[in-house]
């Protein structure tokens, strides 16, 4: 598998002549977007890769689209042209077109001629602290598996915090690469209320998972990751792998 950590949540996964891309955002930084319930957040870097110098997008998934921080105005552009869009259930609904939504633990297939087909299951999110659902709303991560894997599944955590949902993907899963998304979100509003996970809790589940590869994303180029990345590269080290921006990496799976 090949990887391109394009910026922030948007990833660019090669997988036996597949070309998935995950959370798309391209905008320029800059702007503030608000998240509802007087939240927000500033922007601080663009994407490595330009949306126009992409190419060939098979499919997208998306952990949720109703935060700009993993679906801008410029992903949300690129959508139509992809061939599905897998989402969250209320997400898909938003959406329309080609989105298909998927429940906590609900899978589907990605079929193309001449390509392993690739069983995607929508793994759980709570993008928050409890009781927390009313505001932040639906996420969700991904789980995929295809035949020809050596060491496991690879799974996308979505934004969530650490809790039994995501454990559970532990006891589900085998999984060989994990892509984590950290930076201890919080916002002035809620105080020293986390949305995301810290390295770590980071620690805490990989030590649940055991992968093969741990690859942080969606930890730095905006204005609500409470955690500095030197924080998160001191706690994790060299147990995971940090992705330069831009820079096509093999992994092996």
């Amino acid at each position: 598998m090949r990887i391109i950590h394009i910026g922030g949540p948007t990833v660019l996964l090669e997988i036996e002549g597949w070309r998935l891309l995950t959370d798309p955002t391209f905008d320029a930084p800059g702007r503030t977007y608000g998240f509802g319930w007087g939240t927000s957040s500033v922007k601080l870097a663009g994407p490595a890769v330009a949306s126009d110098a992409l190419g060939p997008v098979d499919a997208v998934l998306l952990t949720h689209d109703h935060h700009g921080d993993n679906l801008d105005e410029a992903g949300r552009a690129l959508l139509p042209g992809v061939g599905t869009v897998l989402t969250t259930t209320a997400g898909a609904r938003r959406l329309g077109g080609n989105a298909q939504g998927l429940a906590t633990w609900g899978s589907t297939t990605l079929t193309k001629p001449g390509h392993p087909t690739i069983e995607v299951t929508a793994t759980p999110c709570r993008h928050g602290p409890p009781l927390s659902h009313p505001i932040v709303g639906d996420a969700i991560g991904f789980a995929l598996r295809w035949d020809g894997q050596r060491h496991g599944a690879l799974w996308i955590s979505g934004d969530t915090v650490l809790y039994g949902g995501v454990k559970e993907v532990a006891d589900r899963f085998d999984v060989g690469t994990a892509l984590l998304h950290l930076g201890g979100v919080q916002f002035p509003i809620t105080g020293p209320l986390r949305y995301t996970m810290t390295a770590r809790e980071a620690v805490d589940l990989i030590g649940l998972l055991r992968p093969r590869t741990v690859i942080p994303v969606h930890y730095e180029g905006w204005k609500h990751f409470r955690e500095p990345p030197e924080r998160a590269r001191q706690v994790l080290g060299d147990t995971v792998r940090w992705l330069p921006p831009g820079t096509p990496t093999d992994i092996e799976v």
